[in-house]
């Protein structure tokens, strides 16, 4: 009960963590304490968000009832094992029936949408503002008014309810569905779920990634650049830069599977060791990146930690399995020209 109340006053308010409510969560952990549990959400909220002094309490038994009933409305803490199937169920009803029999049109910036995303984006709004309706959906197929308003939320979902739109479209069966918990600008839970392999890659910051029940732990990837295998997007690098990478390529070999949450997360079981891509924006990158992560991969800075806020501009991404491979991935990306 302690936990999931500083977590809703973290997470979901945005609130900072001051030294007050971290003794009074310790002293919460000492003895069940009615009033200060009651305190950490009441009195902090009232005091940041309203600039106001907390009501008096000269009535104990009148604050342990009051708090015992907002207890009782509190919806669970999000977790990525809890989400993954619902997930599940949302491929199963509107992703996969229409596998083959997809409505496709053109967006106004010449990409494709399908009905499967429309439908998708829908559900899975209804359902997770059934369950927390005070967090926000930040999804692809919105308007990009809509979008930014979200944005300025301290705590949105992130959504992508078809990564891979052209591969589902065209029959290519790789795509997926991507869905993040964004507090301050950054990932704290990240479920993307493969219906073709049944896959569910999955990760909460701090806690590790997983496909399925499976730990994924990055242990076993090559230590030097020319043996490595790298997921490159190239049509969204300048000319130059993918010139060289074709004429004289410093890994192994290269692949591009058009979908970039579960690149990164085939990247975090280990299917490939450096990553590129020119152009990436929130729902592409905020589940798969934090999987990534968690999995032990290393990120270029700022991509999803702290001192770069989230916005909807698109951004480069480079990743690599371990830091030695990411040191000489990025010296190399720079020698040839490379700007993030």
């Amino acid at each position: 009960m302690q936990q999931s109340i500083l977590w809703r006053n973290t997470w979901i308010h945005g609130l900072p963590v001051t030294p007050d409510m971290v003794a009074v969560h310790a002293r919460c952990q000492q003895r069940t304490d009615p009033y200060h549990l009651y305190r950490i959400v009441q009195t902090e909220k009232t005091l940041n968000n309203a600039g106001d002094h907390p009501l008096p309490a000269s009535d104990d038994s009148w604050m342990i009832a009051t708090m015992l009933k907002h207890i009782e409305q509190l919806p669970p803490k999000p977790e990525s094992s809890a989400l993954q199937q619902i997930l599940i169920e949302v491929a199963e009803q509107e992703i996969l029936p229409r596998y083959h029999h997809a409505e496709i049109r053109n967006k106004p910036d010449g990409t494709l949408v399908t009905d499967a995303d429309i439908e998708v984006q829908r559900a899975l709004r209804e359902w997770l503002s059934e369950r927390w309706p005070e967090i926000p959906l930040l999804g692809e197929e919105m308007a990009e008014e809509e979008q930014r308003r979200v944005m300025e939320s301290a705590c949105f979902w992130c959504l992508d309810p078809l990564d891979g739109t052209t591969n589902f479209s065209t029959g290519i069966p790789y795509f997926a569905i991507s869905l993040a918990l964004v507090v301050d600008h950054r990932p704290v839970l990240g479920v993307v779920y493969d219906p073709i392999r049944k896959e569910s890659f999955r990760a909460e910051k701090g806690a590790g990634a997983w496909l399925n029940d499976r730990r994924l732990t990055l242990t076993d990837s090559p230590e030097e650049l020319c043996e490595g295998v790298a997921v490159i997007d190239l049509k969204r690098l300048k000319p130059p830069l993918a010139a060289k990478l074709l004429d004289r390529p410093p890994y192994r070999s290269h692949r591009s599977f058009g979908a970039v949450a579960l690149e990164w997360s085939w990247m975090a079981a280990g299917r490939g060791h450096l990553y590129l891509h020119g152009g990436q924006r929130p729902w592409d990158y905020a589940a798969g990146c934090l999987i990534f992560s968690e999995a032990g991969g290393t990120l270029a800075d700022g991509l999803i930690s702290e001192g770069r806020p989230m916005s909807l501009r698109s951004r480069s991404a480079i990743g690599a399995s371990n830091p030695q491979l990411y040191n000489q991935w990025r010296q190399w990306l720079e020698e040839a020209g490379f700007e993030s």
